[in-house]
């Protein structure tokens, strides 16, 4: 696949030409310091919760809330929730900012921390950065679906099925690990879903004493956005939704990305022929490809240490969607076809360790969840599909062709969006294969008002306070602080593909 084109630069604007650009909302009083309800009190953080530099400090508490949202005195489960304090005055002060940094199966815990760094100081001024475990991660009623069809085994199988008995047996393998879950997860299958996430969200804001939920959510987080804003439209406050996933099925979401990532991957082979010089896997895109073939064949026929063709893709999917790990990537296929080393290639974190299990646990359950599955003749079908564009494509994000043998089919998918809800800010990176900003447009019509942010010549995942980009940074800083909404979209000027280290 050729390289995508770089959109032209006659659009774009600079941050400092932002301003005169913006309406703004009805400006709302400065909030009061939220007093926490006698359901929510804060304490000590578990040790995953890094302490932010001082003055700054987080506290963390449990919140019970329903199993089953339709049976309200029944059994209980308890969310996790850390809290990072405002640190500006109470003139200044905005509410409490609500996180999520996507998955599904993502825990939140941390995330108030550690996304609080990265955010402009007037809204660490403004908010209260809440930070949650979605029901199902981390430390609220983690999921637990035991092997799950093989996934960690070590070598795991091959994920790109070629010929009928492969395909019988990866078929076969989405059938074991829908009956994993249904064995490891029990009655909770039906209730670890986005909309149930939803209402505990709307819980935490109770809980809080806040008349508004101020969110911003990443990746998943924008569709758990989107659920929220759906279910309770007149209590949304400023909602960013970054790197937007589509309003489509999670089975064609999977699809969608899967076959961006054959248009990201190309472009990673011209970066790195364009830089031969320095990684030595030649001067044409062909002959990089020649290198990642060779490689995961090699990987394929002759594991290394429990490392084979599905660690190998696993790596190549997580590398793919940020651009400064294309340099480490390309590293470790030349490595390993040079000394037969697969370090530079594996993660620093075994794909079985117990986060890992209750992230892939969560994401599947929630997922399926969310709406009916695929057929198994259809998943079939799009590999082929996906297979005549690219021999060897990269399945790994295909997650939710399981829930083809789920034990539990939801009647309908998850509603997103509302024409009652006030307008949302949604970020988008021109190129990013992991979310498509397809989907941002898309979700843009069912929140009436809401305008896009478009990083162009950026071909990462994940944008405001993560690209260090200026122009998305200060728009987004005002309508989170300020309330100001661009009356058009805003097109900012992204960094390009990076240069590597010499």
């Amino acid at each position: 696949m050729p390289p995508a084109v770089r959109p032209g630069r006659s659009v774009l604007c600079a941050a400092t030409a932002l301003t005169a650009a913006f309406a703004t909302l009805a400006p709302a009083p400065p909030a009061r310091a939220a007093q926490a309800a006698p359901a929510l009190r804060f304490g000590a953080c578990p040790d995953s919760v890094p302490a932010p530099p001082a003055p700054d400090r987080v506290e963390c508490g449990a919140l019970d809330v329903p199993l089953d949202w339709s049976e309200p005195h029944g059994k209980r489960i308890r969310i996790a929730v850390s809290r990072v304090p405002a640190s500006g005055t109470p003139a200044e002060r905005r509410g409490a900012l609500l996180v999520n940094p996507g998955g599904p199966g993502g825990s939140g815990l941390p995330y108030a921390v550690t996304k609080r760094a990265k955010l402009p100081e007037s809204v660490r001024r403004a908010y209260d950065v809440i930070g949650f475990d979605p029901r199902g991660t981390g430390h609220s009623a983690p999921a637990d679906c035991g092997a799950m069809g093989g996934l960690f085994d070590s070598p795991a199988a091959d994920p790109v099925p070629v010929g009928t008995a492969a395909e019988t047996a990866y078929l076969d393998s989405l059938d074991r690990m829908a009956d994993d879950c249904a064995a490891g997860v029990g009655d909770a299958l039906p209730h670890l879903s986005t909309t149930a996430t939803a209402r505990d969200m709307d819980a935490l804001r109770a809980a809080l004493g806040e008349p508004r939920t101020h969110f911003l959510g990443v990746s998943y987080g924008s569709y758990l956005g989107a659920a929220y804003a759906h279910r309770f439209p007149h209590r949304v406050g400023r909602m960013v939704l970054d790197s937007v996933v589509g309003p489509w099925s999670w089975y064609d979401f999977d699809v969608r990305q899967s076959r961006e990532l054959l248009r990201q991957r190309a472009v990673f082979f011209t970066w790195t022929a364009r830089h031969t010089s320095r990684f030595g896997l030649g001067g044409d895109a062909s002959d990089v490809r020649d290198a990642y073939e060779r490689t995961r064949r090699g990987l394929a026929k002759s594991p290394q240490h429990g490392f084979g063709a599905a660690e190998f893709d696993r790596a190549v999917y997580r590398a793919l969607g940020r651009t400064e790990r294309w340099e480490p990537l390309a590293d470790g296929i030349r490595t390993y076809l040079r000394d037969g080393d697969v370090s530079g290639l594996r993660p620093s974190d075994p794909h079985d360790s117990p986060e890992s299990r209750t992230f892939e646990a969560a994401n599947r359950t929630v997922k399926c969840a969310d709406g009916p599955g695929p057929t198994p003749a259809r998943i079939l079908a799009d590999i082929r599909a996906t297979r005549r564009a690219d021999p060897l494509p990269v399945l790994t994000g295909m997650e939710a062709s399981t829930c083809a043998y789920w034990h539990h089919e939801p009647a309908a998918h998850t509603p997103l969006g509302s024409p009652e809800a006030p307008p949302a800010l949604l970020v988008a990176s021109a190129h990013d294969p992991v979310t498509p900003i397809e989907g941002a447009r898309r979700l843009a019509h069912r929140l009436p008002g809401s305008r896009l942010i478009t990083l162009h010549d950026d071909y990462s995942h994940g944008v405001f306070a993560s690209r260090g980009n200026a122009c998305v940074d200060k728009a987004t800083a005002a309508y989170l602080v300020d309330g100001t909404v661009p009356d058009k979209p805003v097109h900012c000027t992204g960094p390009g593909l990076p240069e590597p280290t010499p």
